[in-house]
């Protein structure tokens, strides 16, 4: 008699035996019944899935996984991920793997999204929304986007796409060349239906400079990495004699950490604390600011930040505050400031995953709980449709104040 196949998630079978659990059997998959293109896609599923339950096992930075049964999560999700029939079924068994964690940069990413990441490009059909009263409202339209041809302004209200109304998360995403149907209320709540082409567009961080009244200066830039700390320093060394600055992060999801360090110390003429790291094991290391080449601004700092202000982005605002050297002003920032590192998975997948906590210079711990602004400033579906800015029109008034 022929013994059935059976595939069985080794990385699990081995971290159980490490630990002495060995009572406890690894989830074990028989394939023989399936179909063979079946057997061949269930077979590779469940070695990214072994890549994935192994990595955040050994490498996360809390041991204890927020108190998840990992031997009993691969359990349940791995029959699961055998069972998926494409990349887009797999990958959201994976991130369902992972959300427990409630951890704000553990995600899995399809290959698709791995490549996206790194050319810089997605297929959009070009703008941003930010819930306000209770609705999703059109924050931002891209130059050159097929909304921008479409019409779309800003402060228009999302009332479907392609038919379904938008949840609270508002996830979805499109592919090239995809009519994306979508509902809209105009500026005077009038209906207005638009059948756009998602097309790639650029996901480079975006930057704008512009001159303010009595010589203060606006400056926005997306994230943090090598471009955007040139341009920083080269904007900050151009107005250097700018009684004020107005950093809007309200955009910035983050970056690299090397980067974060060398645009802190563009405002201070010394080194200064830029907080604490903690990996799994306990062991703790001090970041400070780099100051070759710093501008050595001197002027008032005003720091927008709210909801979609994450990771380097938040640990920078959080440390010219702590250091007294900034007023941050808006709604609190995303609190998702965990160190992650990227890795590959066998089918050209990323596991973007959390290897150390942090800790603003003050102690605080920002993961979870984010930045309460210093000036709150409420933002309203009024003001959008007015044009009215009254984050930066707060910043303004604290440049000025005596």
């Amino acid at each position: 008699m022929n013994a059935k196949p059976r595939y069985a998630l080794t990385g699990l079978v081995a971290a159980l035996l490490l630990a002495g659990c060995v009572s406890t059997p690894a989830p074990r998959i028989a394939l023989d019944a399936l179909p063979p293109a079946q057997i061949e896609r269930a077979t590779h599923n469940l070695r990214v899935f072994d890549s994935v339950w192994s990595l955040v096992a050994d490498r996360h930075f809390d041991p204890k996984l927020n108190g998840v049964d990992w031997v009993a999560a691969g359990q349940k999700f791995g029959p699961l991920a055998a069972a998926a029939t494409d990349d887009q079924a797999l990958y959201a068994v994976l991130n369902d793997l992972l959300a427990p964690l409630h951890d704000s940069h553990t995600h899995a990413l399809t290959p698709e999204q791995a490549n996206e990441r790194h050319t810089q490009l997605r297929a959009r059909t070009g703008f941003a929304l930010t819930r306000l009263d209770g609705r999703w409202a059109v924050s931002e339209v891209l130059p050159g986007s097929p909304a921008e041809f479409g019409g779309v302004q800003v402060g228009w209200i999302v009332v479907a796409r392609n038919g379904a109304p938008l949840g609270e998360r508002n996830e979805f995403r499109a592919h090239d060349g995809e009519i994306v149907q979508w509902d809209f209320l105009d500026a005077r709540d009038q209906p207005v239906h638009l059948a756009l082409t998602a097309r790639p567009l650029s996901l480079k961080p975006r930057q704008v400079v512009r001159e303010l009244a009595d010589g203060f200066v606006y400056l926005r830039f997306d994230g943090f990495d090598g471009p955007d700390r040139r341009w920083l320093s080269e904007q900050l060394k151009a107005h250097r004699t700018a009684p004020g600055v107005v950093i809007d992060l309200r955009q910035n999801s983050g970056g690299e950490t090397l980067s974060l360090g060398i645009s802190v110390g563009e405002f201070f003429d010394h080194a200064v604390d830029c907080g604490t790291f903690v990996t799994r094991r306990g062991s703790r290391s001090g970041k400070s600011s780099w100051q070759l080449g710093s501008a050595h601004y001197a002027g008032r700092v005003a720091i927008l930040i709210d909801g979609a202000t994450a990771s380097a982005a938040e640990i920078f605002a959080a440390t010219l505050q702590d250091n007294g050297r900034a007023t941050l002003l808006g709604r609190k920032s995303a609190g998702a400031v965990l160190a992650s590192w990227f890795t590959v998975l066998p089918d050209g997948g990323e596991l973007q995953l959390s290897r150390e906590d942090y800790f603003a210079p003050k102690g605080r711990r920002i993961e979870g709980s984010g930045l309460e602004p210093d000036v709150p400033v409420a933002r309203t579906l009024a003001d959008l449709r007015a044009g009215r800015d009254a984050d930066l029109e707060a910043a303004l008034s604290v440049l000025r104040a005596p």
